[in-house]
This record gives structure tokens, C-alpha cells and sequence, in this order.
């Protein structure tokens, strides 16, 4: 038998037509394969179950937190607070310098005016540099917690005066002016850089006319206290400005070698007369901290709980039950200035208070207590400088 095959041969527009319809069908079949092996391939995306262990797993191994994105602005804020705790002496010596600088700043601008007058010039421009001074070293005073820790109950009936007292009470003073003199040093310093109140004042001196007109002209000296408001005609009077202003610029800038050399000489003698170690001073700092938060959350607690008592059984015509609250001797003990005693390792004076061997038995300073600088943060810590966490 024989096949006879007709001849199929396509036309020249079918062919045309193929070739369009090609890119078609081979992305048709691009897709298809493509979601037949996706339905094969099991989800590679873990259960819920899955994620929260590795989420904890994660946590135990790197420290890392897994809470929601509301919660880091949070760990953010402890983060500046820790910063804050560890450096907080630091941290409050910055921030009063640059409040200090930006006061004198206003003052200088905003406030100060020369008289341009002989009889004035010179008390005006004093009042304006050493004033704000005095006003900022009283109240670093006030604001230290070891100086009422100090004064309060020092002249009450019957309190105790000796030699020994009185000659720590001189070393504690000394290291609170030092503390003080921060804010007037750095007022003082920032105003003669600027140099205003400086020009105001000498150019109303007449020991500083004499020296500055020596060999000038005669009127050099009745013309110098113009010089400040430009009132001037003479142009050699008027230059003297610049003389005054760098004389001023001059003395600011030693003033600032002058503190920060005698600062790191008391510190590094300090340092090293310390009877602690660096370490010991790190685990002193922080035992204090502790302390402080503790105790204020107890004080707290124990107020609260005493003052509900007494409002609750003045409303109900009772008795109130009996607390248990410290006599004003053992508050006035605990509040007493720390002094370290190589022979007796206590890291605060309610620390000594508790371990004392005998309940009557004072925690006041003996002969052998001495009062060591470096230790001066331990009087400084209070209850309301410590912030809550």
C-alpha cells in the first residue's frame, strides 16, 4: 500500500502569524511552570510558634529585646538615663558652665551698658563681672546637699563641738568652695574672653589711664573712659580699645590654665592619697545609688503607711496601731558627716548605723576618723538626687 502525503506547505500569512503568536504561548507556559512548582515547594515561612522561639531564643542569646517598635523610644530614654547616673557629676559641671556662659552672654548683650563716665565706668563694670560671680557661688552652696547635711542641727542645745569636729567641718567647707567656685569661675572667665565688662572698667581707672596715656596726648586720660561708646575723636585714644580688649582676652585665658592646672593637681593628689581602690571607689558609687533609691522607696512606703493609719483611726475615734519609727538620736546619726576609718570598711553612714556592736552605742567620729577628699561624693548623695527608675 502506498501513503500518498498531501504537501502541507504553509503560507506565507500563516507563517506571520505563528511567529506572533509564539511569544505568547512561551510566556504562557513560562508562568505555568512557574506556579506548578511553587504549589510542589512547601512554605518556606515558619509558623507563629516558630517565630516567638527563635524570637526567644534570640533574646536569651544576644540580650537583644523583642519588643514592639512602640517600646524602643523607652529603652532609648533608659539608655540616656543610665548615661546620666554614671556621669552625673560631669554631666551637671557642663550644664551649669553653659548655662553660665549663656547667661553671661545676655547680660553682655542685652543688658550691659557702659556709662562712658569717669566717676561710674569703673564700679559699673565690676558690678557686672564679679556680682553675678558671688550670686552664682552662694548658690552653688545652696544647692549642695552636703552643706545642709552640714549646717542643719550644728547649733542646736547640746549638740557636740570638739576640736575634731570643728577641723573636719573646715576640710568639708574647703572642699564645698571648690565644688561652688565652678559657675562664678567660669562667669568670670567667659566675661573677660568677651572682654566688655573689662573695657568698662579699666577705662574708668585711673591707675590704667596713667599706664595706657604714658607718652600720649594730654587728654588721652579725660578721653579714656569715651573710648567704650566710641565717643572719641582722637584716632591713638580709640585704638586703646584694642589694647583693653586684648588685655581682657589675655587675662580670661590664663584664668582658665590657672583652674584647670590647680584642678588636676588637687585631683591627681587626691587620687593618690585615696585608701580605696579604683575598683572599690566604681562598687562605693554604686552601693550609694542602691542605697539612696532604697531607702527612699522604703521612706515612702513607711509615711504612706503611717499617715493612712493615723487619718483612718482620727475619722473611725481610735487608737492607731504602734510603728515602729526611727527616734530623732538615730536620725540625727544617720545624717551626721561620713569619715573613713581604715579599721572599720563601712560605705555609708547608715551602713555604720546598722552594724554598730551596741544598740546605745554613737556612730559619731572618733579620733582615728579622718575625712578623706575623695570620698566627699559619699555626703553628697541624697535622697532627691538620686531620680527614680
Amino acid at each position: 500500500m502506498v501513503c500518498v502525503f498531501e504537501s502541507a506547505a504553509p503560507s506565507l500569512v500563516e507563517i506571520r502569524k505563528r511567529k506572533l503568536r509564539k511569544p505568547r504561548e512561551d510566556l504562557f507556559l513560562f508562568w505555568k511552570a512557574r506556579l506548578s512548582r511553587a504549589e510542589k515547594t512547601p512554605d518556606p515561612r515558619p509558623s507563629p510558634n516558630h517565630s516567638r522561639s527563635w524570637a526567644a531564643k534570640r533574646q536569651k542569646h544576644t540580650g537583644t529585646s523583642t519588643a514592639p517598635w512602640g517600646r524602643r523610644p523607652m529603652e532609648k530614654f533608659r539608655a540616656v538615663l543610665d548615661l546620666h547616673l554614671k556621669h552625673r557629676n560631669a554631666l551637671g559641671y557642663v550644664l551649669v558652665s553653659l548655662l553660665t556662659v549663656g547667661g553671661e552672654r545676655i547680660f553682655s548683650t542685652a543688658v550691659f551698658q557702659c556709662p562712658c563716665s569717669a566717676a561710674w565706668n569703673l564700679p559699673y563694670g565690676l558690678v557686672f563681672l564679679l556680682v553675678p560671680a558671688l550670686a552664682l557661688f552662694l548658690l552653688g552652696y545652696v544647692l549642695s546637699a552636703r552643706t545642709w547635711r552640714l549646717l542643719t542641727g550644728c547649733c542646736a542645745p547640746g549638740a557636740r563641738t570638739d576640736c575634731g569636729a570643728s577641723l573636719r567641718g573646715a576640710l568639708v567647707c574647703a572642699q564645698l568652695n571648690a565644688v561652688a567656685a565652678v559657675a562664678p569661675l567660669t562667669w568670670v572667665a567667659v566675661a573677660l574672653l568677651g572682654g566688655s565688662f573689662y573695657e568698662c572698667a579699666a577705662s574708668g581707672s585711673a591707675f590704667v589711664a596713667r599706664r595706657l596715656c604714658f607718652g600720649r596726648s594730654p587728654g588721652c586720660a579725660a578721653q579714656l573712659p569715651l573710648v567704650t561708646c566710641h565717643q572719641v575723636q582722637a584716632p591713638d585714644v580709640q585704638d586703646l580699645q584694642k589694647e583693653l580688649k586684648a588685655q581682657s582676652q589675655v587675662l580670661g585665658w590664663v584664668l582658665i590654665a590657672v583652674v584647670i592646672i590647680v584642678l588636676l593637681i588637687f585631683t591627681s593628689i587626691t587620687r593618690c592619697l585615696s585608701p580605696v581602690s579604683f575598683l572599690q571607689l566604681k562598687f562605693w558609687k554604686i552601693y550609694l545609688e542602691q542605697e539612696q533609691q532604697i531607702l527612699k522607696s522604703q521612706a515612702t512606703e513607711h509615711a504612706a503607711e503611717l499617715a493612712k493609719e493615723n487619718i483612718k483611726c482620727f475619722f473611725e475615734c481610735s487608737h492607731p496601731k504602734e510603728y515602729n519609727t526611727p527616734s530623732i538620736k538615730d536620725w540625727q546619726q544617720i545624717s551626721s558627716l561620713y569619715t573613713f576609718n581604715p579599721k572599720e570598711q563601712y560605705y555609708s553612714i547608715l551602713h555604720k548605723y546598722v552594724n554598730r556592736k551596741e544598740k546605745n552605742q554613737s556612730i559619731r567620729s572618733s579620733k582615728e576618723d579622718t575625712v578623706v577628699p575623695v570620698l566627699g561624693f559619699v555626703d553628697s548623695s541624697d535622697m532627691n538626687s538620686t531620680p527614680d527608675i
